[in-house]
């Protein structure tokens, strides 16, 4: 993957969270928590970049759930934004722009990309047979009719796109379908749809996914193969009261199928951005690195999809970068809502700090699509292990012997001595090598070099031992705050709320979050300056929480 080169212009996306319930820890480990460490590492690092993002609410599942719940898809979608903001809020997750797929902006960009490609002979019209539930007196569109995947046979997937191998396929070619809502077998009537025509742009995406060295190239590889197997053109629009309004006189009562609009969210809600300040939003965006976060099960719409519809509207540039995570496993079990195998994130942030929460899936999530597993002893055993006992440990002893022996004062440091001298670098280094890692959005790796370092500077405490003199101890406490201060920087991204805490009873002026990264290759706490008195910055996660935590999730699951 590319260096970023420092003050670059940079949009980061993540995969637009479905306004039909609430976010879960399995969104937050694939797209917006890593978005959200990279983009603030990026902040830090004086970057001008804004993280972008948007409800996605439109589409059938939005249609059922309202109905259930008693309330238009408007009120629907409107409550789940709300609530939405607010969690990602409380977990630190910090969006420059928070929109939605059914705003007047976007609903104006989808129409005018499906103007332009239909101007350029890419739109075509089609009678399809689409299934109709005769007990619902009602067409079943998508999300309305379950069956098997005709690629993988997984069961109980919906008619649209398989949930565990991710293909997507057309109507009509889900096995054994059944009607969502009754689960009787749906009869057929036939429709006219307008289809994109995919096929014609299988060169064109084949040389972008080659010359784009960016790209992971796990997932590139399999792209790839689904192109040579061959391309079908796409069924882009739905017979629903719900979505965007296909432009046209014919097309009435006909909306857009939603991943045909929902991407291009992310372009017409960083036009918003810009528009609000005044800047010409088009030219941003097309001189800007641009970075889509997703998840594993949504890369056939990214990589396919996604730049086929730019390629052929021909005003916005293409994604540079596609970030793609694997699925959470809870306890060695695929994560489902509908089974209630699932953590919730309110839930959780109701239990624990949300830097915990942070800290452990940065910890445990690797750069690949790699499926990830949230293992409660082990969230615990890293907690108390690494963020407590390792990182925790040398703060506080750091800052609770400044306080006793100095009056909270730094000390003024003595002749340095070879340790001292290797400490220092050590202190000058640690930020190069940490960035190194999150600049490649390596970010396990770059969490593990902090903790790297914070191991180093326990050892040196213990080594130095400046318990036995106060006056030989004032060059290792000068050298301890300094790292002190750096690691506040460096654990910045990862766990922020922490971080501002920490920079505050260091008493430094104005917000951890607004320091340059390069700071803290130096040396910038003076002798003489006063810290606050110290607190304790992490507390101990016990095993009955845990096992708490275990219970509560058998017991929701065996209802």
């Amino acid at each position: 993957m590319r260096r970023c080169t420092a003050l670059e212009k940079i949009i980061v996306t993540a995969a637009l969270i479905y306004a039909n319930g609430e976010v879960h820890l399995g969104h937050i480990t694939s797209t917006y928590l890593p978005a959200d460490i990279f983009v603030r590492y990026l902040r830090l690092r004086g970057d001008d970049v804004i993280y972008v993002h948007a409800t996605d609410d439109f589409g059938t599942p939005i249609l059922i759930a309202a109905e259930q719940a008693g309330k238009t898809p408007e009120e629907y979608v409107a409550h789940w934004n709300k609530i939405d903001q607010k969690d990602f809020s409380d977990l630190g997750i910090s969006f420059d722009i928070f929109y939605k797929t059914s705003s007047e902006e976007n609903i104006t960009l989808v129409q005018h990309f499906f103007k332009k490609l239909n101007e350029k002979g890419y739109i075509s019209k089609k009678i399809v047979s689409q299934p109709y539930c005769d007990n619902c007196k009602k067409v079943l569109p998508d999300r309305y009719v379950k069956g098997t995947c005709p690629y993988c046979d997984a069961s109980d997937q919906y008619s649209d796109s398989c949930e565990e191998c991710g293909r997507t396929f057309q109507l009509g070619e889900i096995l054994n379908p059944y009607c969502a809502i009754c689960g009787s077998k749906p009869a057929t009537k036939q429709s006219e749809h307008y289809f994109f025509k995919l096929t014609l742009f299988s060169d064109a995406l084949k040389k972008w996914l080659i010359e784009n060295r960016n790209l992971q190239s796990e997932v590139k590889h399999y792209v790839l193969n689904w192109i040579k197997e061959g391309l079908r053109d796409w069924d882009i629009t739905r017979d629903i009261t719900w979505g965007v309004p296909v432009p046209l006189k014919e097309a009435k009562g006909k909306v857009f199928y939603v991943w045909f609009d929902n991407h291009l969210c992310y372009i017409s809600t960083a036009l918003k951005y810009f528009a609000n300040r005044g800047t010409n939003g088009k030219k941003a965006w097309n001189s800007s690195q641009i970075y889509h976060f997703i998840g594993k099960d949504i890369a056939y719409h990214h990589y396919l999809f996604l730049p086929a519809m730019r390629i052929g509207e021909g005003e916005y540039k293409l994604p540079d970068h596609i970030p793609t995570r694997g699925h959470l496993i809870l306890e060695g079990r695929s994560f489902s809502k509908s089974r209630k195998w699932y953590v919730g994130l309110r839930e959780f942030l109701d239990q624990f700090p949300a830097d915990y929460l942070r800290y452990y899936l940065a910890a445990i999530t690797p750069d690949s699509q790699v499926d990830v597993n949230f293992d409660w002893e082990d969230f615990k055993n890293r907690i108390n292990n690494e963020l407590i006992a390792n990182i925790g440990n040398f703060i506080h002893r750091t800052l609770t012997f400044t306080w006793t022996n100095y009056e909270g004062k730094v000390p003024k440091p003595t002749q340095h001595d070879e340790l001292d001298n290797e400490f220092e670098d050590k202190i000058k280094a640690a930020a190069s090598e940490v960035g190194a890692e999150i600049e490649k959005i390596k970010l396990s790796r770059g969490l593990r070099k902090t903790i790297e370092f914070s191991t180093i500077c326990n050892q040196y405490f213990q080594r130095k031992q400046p318990w036995t003199s106060k006056e030989k101890a004032k060059t290792c406490i000068y050298l301890c705050l300094n790292a002190v201060r750096n690691l506040a920087i460096l654990l910045a991204p990862y766990t922020p709320f922490s971080a501002e805490k920490l920079w505050q009873q260091l008493n430094l002026e104005s917000s951890v979050h607004e320091q340059s990264w390069s700071s803290a290759l130096e040396l910038k706490i003076p002798s003489g300056h006063k810290i606050n008195k110290p607190k304790i910055l992490f507390r101990k996660v016990d095993e009955e929480e845990i096992e708490e935590q275990k219970e509560k999730l058998q017991k929701t699951a065996a209802k």
